[in-house]
Parts: structure tokens; sequence; C-alpha cells
């Protein structure tokens, strides 16, 4: 899996909340953006290539469907994230986080719950 491209992000954004198989006019009339179609059809195509979505076509229409989930790709975003910004270390990461912002004991309670479940697990 490779990192999306903003543009590319924003329509998988829209394919995961739009039930599959879906137009390419579906997917442009949810998103935000106001792109010609012949530029969404482009963009949906090099997701094609890259396996984030497929299609095919039903009667006269293409249709696609997602390919990777969004839970996935964001698994693998942010375990790049932390790879590549704090050498892999999720205390730097926390760190980064919560620097110079003052900690409720909710939130310490809530992370403490979050490392003994997993350190249990």
């Amino acid at each position: 899996m490779k990192r999306l491209p903003d543009a590319e992000f924003e329509i998988m954004k829209t394919v995961w909340n739009t039930p599959a198989p879906m137009s390419v006019s579906a997917v442009a009339k949810k998103m935000d953006k106001e792109w010609k179609i012949q530029t969404l059809i482009s963009l949906m195509n090099r997701l094609v290539d890259r396996g984030f979505i497929r299609t095919e076509k039903i009667d006269r229409e293409r249709v696609y469907y997602p390919m990777i989930t969004r839970e996935d790709y964001l698994k693998f975003e942010t375990g790049n994230f932390v790879k590549q910004y704090h050498e892999s270390s999720f205390l730097s990461l926390v760190n980064t986080l919560y620097d110079n912002k003052d900690l409720t004991s909710e939130d310490i309670d809530g992370l403490l719950h979050w490392i003994q479940e997993r350190r249990d697990g």
C-alpha cells in the first residue's frame, strides 16, 4: 500500500461513506469539492490502478467498489507517521500530542486503561 495524495484521499473518504456499488456521479454528488466529472473519473482510475477501488460495467454504467477499508488505510498511514516522525516511538507521539497541554485525570485514566488492556491481552 502507498500513501494517497490529498485529492485521492478525499475521494476515498467519500467512497467509504457511500454504499457500494457507486457511480462517478454518486461520488460527485457527495463530495464537498466541485470537480469536473472527467477530473473525478481520472482520479478514480488512479485509485483503481493503485488497488484502492475496483470497477466494473453494469449495463451502460461503470460502478466502483472499495477494495481497502478506511480502518486498514488509517492503520497504514498512522504507522508510517509514527515511524517517520517519531522513530516508531508511541511515547514520542503521545508526548507531542500532549506537549504543553493539561491532561485531565480522565485522559490519564483512559490512557492507563488502554495500556493495561494491551499489556494483559
